[in-house]
């Protein structure tokens, strides 16, 4: 077996004017972001370390984003907190707090163990992923890769919320997923593809709690959440360098099914979400 030769390879988060613009169009303000992978699919070296940083976004298309749109016209309308029951905002109020769409930073490192074996942690917005993975060579310059990954989202995430008592400030869970990679490098290494399907699961809560227990509410009680998705689609990326410096981008593209409840109502919804990315990478 020939020992993986540790190419720098970017991923995608650079501070592009254009995934900006992108990710505002939305409409939603917040700290939300995507949780790309940002590699190519052959692994580091043994030893070798390659530090990222840049920015990432969740965009919520089609039926994902008119949830959240009906969801946020409904409480500019009204007067006080949602009716109970109301599966239309609820479903606005599940797509927020699952999906996250917004614009993020996003920064993490990954480092090569040996038998073409790579971990890897990184952190956007609210959630960290951790992740092991290896890969196969095809050829000299096509590699496949094979990894599982398990992320947090971080409770007590400061966050502008998207819609009126979604208090994403006090949401927090977990999630699992699977990417299956192939890719391709150039020879000298100047610039590289990776494509492939990822599949995952992820659940998240905002708790039903008061700011300060016994000194009486300073304000509307938080409204509880729980939402459970299950997403799969596709991602392709490229990056371009030389030696030690890459930029890449990559844009993933997902199907999701989110079921939960808020504020006294079971619903569920499905949809389309698109994550691009654009980062800017280091090897050591």
């Amino acid at each position: 077996m020939t020992e993986p030769r540790g190419v720098d390879k970017a991923l995608p988060v650079c501070g592009s004017s254009a995934l900006a613009i992108v990710a505002l169009a939305v409409g939603l303000a917040g700290c939300g972001g995507g949780l790309p992978l940002l590699h190519p699919a052959r692994t580091l070296g043994i030893g070798d370390v390659r530090a990222l940083a840049g920015f990432s976004s969740n965009i919520a298309v089609g039926n994902l984003s008119s949830a959240v749109r009906n969801a946020a016209n409904q409480g500019a309308a009204a007067a006080g907190p949602p009716i109970p029951g109301n599966t239309s905002y609820a479903e606005g109020a599940l797509v927020a707090a699952s999906v996250g769409p917004g614009l993020a930073p996003v920064a993490g490192a990954r480092v090569g163990i040996g038998s073409q074996a790579e971990g890897g942690l990184a952190y956007t917005g609210r959630s960290v992923r951790a992740d092991v993975r290896r890969s196969f060579d095809v050829s000299s310059t096509w590699a496949l890769s094979v990894g599982a990954g398990g992320s947090a989202a971080l409770y007590g995430r400061a966050q502008i919320d998207a819609l009126p008592d979604v208090d994403l400030g006090r949401l927090h869970g977990w999630g699992a997923d699977v990417p299956v990679l192939v890719g391709y490098e150039s020879d000298g290494d100047l610039y590289m593809f990776w494509t492939g399907v990822r599949a995952g699961w992820d659940h998240v809560d905002i708790d039903d709690v008061t700011t300060e227990p016994g000194s009486g509410q300073l304000g509307p009680t938080p409204i509880s959440l729980a939402a459970t998705r299950f997403w799969a689609g596709g991602l392709i990326g490229a990056a371009v360098g030389f030696r030690h410096v890459y930029v890449a981008m990559e844009l993933d593209v997902s199907y999701a099914s989110i079921t939960g409840d808020y504020n006294s109502a079971h619903t569920h919804i499905a949809g389309v979400t698109l994550a691009p990315a654009s980062a800017l990478w280091w090897r050591f």
